[in-house]
């Protein structure tokens, strides 16, 4: 029988990673094993006293609490965290990314706008100021479907309600408002919408009018608003947003796909249900994908900050100048505090089934998740829900929590999302197509109908750069309209989650 295999991922750990679950009493790394060591847990390789600290990726991700002796399984009641000194290095490893030349650039068949923006897709959104107004939204959204209506216009890709939880009971200016304001501009101009209806309430704190004025917003064949009190009730604005969307689908139609370069794709990166499997396999890989599309002129956006933290160092050693890298650490000492009063900690993530995955504190996540990034050059960094206008490699502050990340990611200009998963999320986020990567093959046939790419295989014999490639190859596929397997199952309508900072009154 062949012994369990393991991976030592730098000269300088202390620990090997199992890819094979180990039983206690087996000999893997030249060590007897002294406790089971699930499949992508970590298993101590040389004696660690107390308070040492554990390494992984070459990096610290914990410190011992008792003694570990080689052979025993390393996890979270045997690892502990604390702060310590990390050297941020601003700019050390900065370099001109090797861009490609337009004449040599990769192109995807996409929708132009008449803003300069190209989408992936063709839908027209019924957006919501209020949640007071999200069951109008929905209910003029099915009478649409069911009038059959769109049957005549297959170029359209759908009809989508974009319903929500907030809009009133808060403060009329500070950052929680801003970040909503962000983020319903963001959607109401996204190239991914060849048409958007706006539908309040008329008395929410998120006036319809107020945004119309700050972003010199006017009514368009493309862009109508209303609200329910205005327009005399529930039955009268859902006959009136069937209405204009009858209208809106006469342009829409007309729109069609056409040759663009890939600097015109901004990709979404994120991770959710990750696991031991993430930082070796799907997450480098897709940081391999991202490395191409930058070099093709796009544009690639790293989030989720609580998911980051305790890696930053090694982004702001990438950042383009200090001022880039700085506001990195910015957002961190943000965050710190942010937990602090809302008596939380950063090492509150991993989750229960991250830690079931073999991920045991937020060190060791985030060093795994920030290999996603690949290794161009950051760029800039950007308030959540920001619109994006650098190309390369950028990074957005928005939580680790899948939707709230993603709704900011899509609201700054995401045309595209890529999603590595190692336990299974289910996730999709209209308008913008998401492709799944699952980190190990296992979850990869367990969920093939919600799994698009299987990065298991790199664990066998398929080389990072390779799966990059292909990767990337299947992003550009998308782009050109090819389905995801979260488009085929009809994932989107209610993950809209806009972030919510504030009081809530």
């Amino acid at each position: 029988m062949n012994s369990p295999r393991t991976i030592r991922l730098s000269f300088d750990d202390n620990v090997v990673v199992a890819i094979d679950p180990a039983d206690r009493g087996s000999s893997i790394a030249g060590f007897t094993v002294r406790d089971r060591i699930p499949r992508g847990h970590k298993m101590a390789i040389v004696p660690i006293r107390e308070g040492e600290p554990i390494r992984k990726f070459g990096q610290i991700i914990g410190f011992a609490k008792t003694y570990i002796a080689p052979g025993e399984w390393v996890h979270e009641h045997n690892v502990g965290l604390h702060d310590f000194e990390r050297d941020y290095a601003f700019c050390a490893d900065a370099r001109d990314d090797d861009v490609l030349p337009p004449e040599m650039r990769a192109t995807f068949q996409g929708y132009r706008r008449a803003s300069g923006k190209t989408g992936t897709r063709n839908y027209i959104g019924i957006l919501t100021s209020v949640n007071c107004s999200a069951s109008v939204a929905r209910f003029a959204a099915m009478e649409v479907e069911r009038s059959g209506i769109l049957k005549d216009h297959p170029g359209i890709d759908g009809i989508v309600a974009i319903v929500h939880g907030t809009g009133c009971g808060h403060a009329a200016y500070g950052e929680g408002f801003d970040i909503l304001r962000r983020t319903q501009w963001g959607y109401a101009s996204h190239p991914n919408f060849a048409g958007v209806i706006m539908v309040g309430l008329g008395c929410e704190v998120f006036q319809i009018g107020r945004m119309k004025q700050e972003y010199g917003l006017t009514e368009t064949e493309t862009f109508r608003t209303l609200t329910i009190q205005e327009t005399g009730g529930t039955r009268r604005t859902v006959q009136a947003i069937v209405e204009a969307v009858k209208d809106m689908l006469t342009v829409a139609t007309k729109a069609r796909r056409e040759t663009r370069p890939a600097s015109e794709l901004v990709l979404a990166l994120q991770c959710g249900g990750s696991d031991g499997y993430s930082g070796l396999t799907a997450n480098p890989a897709l940081g391999m994908a991202s490395d191409l599309l930058v070099r093709h002129g796009g544009t690639s956006i790293l989030s989720e900050t609580p998911e980051i933290y305790g890696a930053e160092h090694l982004l702001t050693r990438r950042a383009a100048t200090r001022e880039v890298g700085e506001k990195l650490v910015s957002r961190i000492r943000w965050w710190e505090a942010y937990t602090a009063r809302n008596g939380g900690e950063m090492n509150n993530n991993p989750s229960p089934g991250n830690k079931a995955g073999g991920l045991t504190t937020i060190l060791e996540k985030s060093l795994g998740a920030s290999a996603k990034g690949g290794r161009s050059t950051l760029r800039a960094v950007y308030e959540y829900a920001e619109r994006i206008t650098e190309h390369g490699f950028v990074y957005m502050d928005t939580p680790g929590y899948d939707p709230v990340a993603a709704t900011g990611q899509v609201a700054g200009g995401a045309n595209l999302i890529a999603f590595t998963t190692g336990r299974g999320s289910a996730f999709g986020c209209k308008p913008v197509p998401s492709l799944k990567l699952a980190t190990n093959s296992d979850i990869y046939r367990r969920m093939i109908d919600d799994m698009d790419i299987n990065c298991g295989d790199i664990l066998d014999s398929v080389s990072l750069e390779d799966k990059g490639v292909e990767i990337f190859q299947s992003l550009l596929r998308v782009a050109s309209g090819e389905r995801t397997k979260s488009e085929e199952l009809g994932y989107g309508d209610l993950e809209f989650v806009p972030w919510q900072v504030g009081a809530v009154m």
